[in-house]
């Protein structure tokens, strides 16, 4: 099954950047495992669109391409762990 954590944000967010180290650290913690994939929604405004992303940060959880899970604002590396086990 294929894992793919979707992370929406912004350079000028202010919780996306404090959720940077967070998401290097899953990065390095399920290395090919599952696939992280960063979207600047200012550079890829129709990646937004497409999964109906309104705020930012925003993360998706799609098990083979089927959207599993999603969690939108500031939160820990436990309860994203938590939406990819799901």
């Amino acid at each position: 099954m294929a894992i793919k954590l979707i992370d929406f944000w912004a350079p000028w967010c202010s919780p996306c950047q404090a959720m940077k180290p967070v998401i290097e650290e899953l990065h390095k913690e399920l290395d090919g495992k599952v696939e992280i994939v960063e979207v600047n929604v200012d550079e890829n405004p129709t990646d937004a669109t497409k999964y109906g992303v309104m705020s930012i940060p925003t993360y998706i959880i799609l098990k083979d391409d089927k959207e599993v899970g999603r969690k939108i604002g500031y939160t820990s590396k436990a309860d994203l762990l938590k939406l990819i086990a799901t």
